[in-house]
């Protein structure tokens, strides 16, 4: 059920992202709601499903983003990585796990991306680019962490309720 529900969810907020969140920028950077859904995901505690999550959102992402092929899934695929570690061995307190894997996730897909981008031949400069997109994206990710967070909380709450003992 977790796994058929993912399609139309992280399809539309891909197209939400694409077309309404785009719009909403802090200089050049904006939020990327689906890497947040994907990260609050990996962070539910009865989830089993992140990794075919985190492939579902990179292919949603590929198809509604100019992006090169195949960078969407891998950064989403590494931060989710990195979410399911922390889920699983350091941390207690998910929302602050939460915190720490968006800002680290944000630096790692924006840093992939511009490192694609700068391998197919554009002229990017890395420092304005830093300052222009990737700081105001990370604020703009981590604004929006603590509702994207208790979104998907009761959405897992729904998919995976808890057995009460009896």
């Amino acid at each position: 059920m977790a796994l058929l529900i993912a399609i139309p969810i992280l399809g539309s907020l891909a197209i939400l992202q694409s077309s309404m969140i785009s719009r909403f920028t802090l200089l050049h950077g904006t939020a990327d709601l689906v890497m947040l859904t994907l990260i609050a995901w990996a962070l539910q505690k009865r989830v089993q499903t992140a990794w075919q999550w985190s492939i579902i959102g990179g292919l949603a992402m590929n198809i509604t983003s100019a992006i090169p092929l195949g960078v969407p899934v891998i950064s989403y695929a590494v931060t989710t990585g990195m979410a399911l570690v922390l889920r699983r061995r350091v941390w207690q307190v998910p929302i602050l796990a939460m915190f720490l894997v968006t800002f680290t996730g944000t630096l790692i897909s924006q840093g992939i991306t511009l490192l694609v981008l700068r391998l197919t031949g554009s002229n990017i400069n890395i420092i304005q680019a830093l300052n222009i997109v990737t700081l105001p994206s990370i604020l703009m990710n981590l604004l929006f962490a603590i509702p994207v967070y208790a979104l998907v909380s009761e959405l897992a709450d729904w998919l995976y309720p808890e057995e009460i003992e009896v």
